[in-house]
């Protein structure tokens, strides 16, 4: 059997990088992780405030503008006998800040909740705290 003969192979030419361009800063945020706000509550309740409405507001515009996600983390006065408790008003206090956000603009993908109840890191104990997480 006859060989057949090949075509030389060409060597694959060097991919190019090119740096991407620099994005616009569109709002000041603080670095991923941080607390971006603190919302307080009065003891046992979980409405919010004209105030802490304004501050959410404000918040949710500048985050809107980007691609982070936030973490609620809420809090809830409580003692040792009566956790499920304070469990249960940290969540409500969550979600009640998380529904405000998604009214005023921010998908609810975009918003972790967590309900932890007992404040346990020496914090005030009734409040929920909003981190930014970058993606």
């Amino acid at each position: 059997m006859p060989k057949s003969a090949a075509a030389p192979v060409k060597a694959a030419a060097k991919p190019q990088i090119k740096p991407q361009a620099k994005r616009q800063q569109l709002a000041a945020l603080t670095p991923s992780g941080d607390s971006l706000l603190q919302v307080r509550f009065r003891a046992g309740s979980s409405a919010l405030t004209r105030g802490d409405e304004d501050l959410l507001k404000t918040m949710a515009d500048k985050v809107a503008a980007t691609e982070a996600r936030l973490q609620l983390k809420a809090y809830a006065e409580g003692s040792g006998n009566d956790t499920s408790k304070a469990r249960r008003l940290s969540l409500s206090r969550a979600l009640a800040v998380r529904s405000f956000l998604i009214e005023n603009g921010l998908r609810s993908t975009r918003i972790d909740v967590r309900a932890l109840g007992i404040a346990r890191d020496g914090g005030a104990p009734d409040r929920v705290d909003i981190l930014l997480l970058q993606r």
